[in-house]
């Protein structure tokens, strides 16, 4: 398995691992709702209610916001190889190796340091379209570009 392919492994598990925990989350919500629904009655009911209601809501758009990293994910995946940095592409600069996919953050791998940055992250829109050799200023250091995969 190439460098790439373990850090897409690594993104699918951090995703599906957070899918899953706002899933348990969220039944456990439900759940309580029904319960509470049972037994209370009146404004303390009310209110206890309603900040399910706003947890549910609020775990919802995680969820929502991890599928559509799932999805980003999936169209990393499938792109064709590029020598311009692009969603997909692994870029090892003179500072730090980027995995352009999604904000997943700081991964090791083989006793070196990866960080996986979303598209829009500042520092993946510094490096997209560029290619090995080409330099860039990131946080007011200049870095050059040492290889796309």
């Amino acid at each position: 398995m190439t460098t790439k392919e373990h850090l897409y492994t690594m993104c699918e598990e951090y995703v599906e691992s957070r899918i899953q925990r706002i899933l348990k989350s969220l039944k456990s919500i439900e759940e309580d709702m029904e319960n509470e629904g049972k037994s209370s009655a009146g404004d303390k009911y009310e209110t206890s209610r309603e900040m399910m209601s706003e947890e549910w809501n609020k775990l919802s758009n995680q969820l929502k916001e991890f599928k559509q990293q799932k999805d980003t994910l999936t169209l990393a995946k499938n792109r064709e190889a590029s020598k311009h940095a692009q969603l997909g592409c692994l870029v090892k600069t003179s500072a730090s190796n980027y995995f352009i996919s999604i904000p997943a953050g700081k991964m090791e791998l083989d006793h070196e340091v990866y960080y996986a940055v979303g598209a829009n992250s500042p520092v993946a829109r510094l490096l997209m379209g560029k290619t090995e050799a080409e330099e860039f200023e990131f946080n007011g250091i200049k870095n050059k570009i040492l290889s796309v995969e």
